[in-house]
């Protein structure tokens, strides 16, 4: 897993080893990131299921102000920290160890570009688009990103799925805040 592209182009990541944990492919990564590119620069970044935290490193390589990461794996963790260790005077991040809803019902501000990558044989993330839409945590012209192993089915009251795009086995599903 690599940094690929902005100031920490290149850049070798440590990875967590274990059947749980599947980060973000390269290609994907570089598909997202050409999607959402325009909005990455100062962006405040919510990386939610962040594992070893690939893709707010990636924010934080492209520009962004601020990242909050956040995973209740105390391994994965570890492993984002060996990674924010690497990066050079970086400080605009926030790590925090919570399941996901309690990392939403204690958040307040809100979000240019929201993360959600939860371990595929979990459900979180569609509640997990509920509790940011119903506490409005997606700022206007913002986006956020669900990565899935399935395409997107349901509704979610205060979002709307903009796009789709499959990528092999993953599906990323868009959404941004209903006017």
């Amino acid at each position: 897993m690599r940094i690929i592209g902005g100031k920490y182009r290149s850049l070798t990541l440590a990875e967590f080893r274990g059947d749980d944990i599947r980060p973000t492919a390269d290609r994907v990564k570089e598909s997202l990131f050409d999607i959402i590119f325009r909005l990455v620069p100062s962006a405040r970044v919510l990386d939610l299921f962040c594992g070893s935290g690939g893709l707010g490193l990636e924010c934080i390589s492209r520009g962004s102000r601020f990242v909050h990461f956040n995973d209740v794996s105390r391994d994965s963790l570890e492993v984002l920290k060996k990674n924010l260790k690497r990066l050079k005077d970086e400080s605009g991040y926030k790590v925090t160890n919570l399941d996901f809803a309690d990392c939403l019902h204690g958040l307040s501000e809100n979000f240019d570009i929201i993360f959600l990558d939860p371990p595929y044989r979990l459900t979180a993330g569609n509640e997990a688009l509920e509790i940011i839409a119903s506490k409005k945590l997606l700022a206007a012209g913002g986006v956020a990103v669900l990565e899935r192993d399935v395409p997107f089915s349901g509704e979610i009251s205060g979002l709307e799925m903009y796009d789709e795009r499959k990528y092999g086995k993953t599906y990323l599903n868009f959404f941004r805040p209903v006017e």
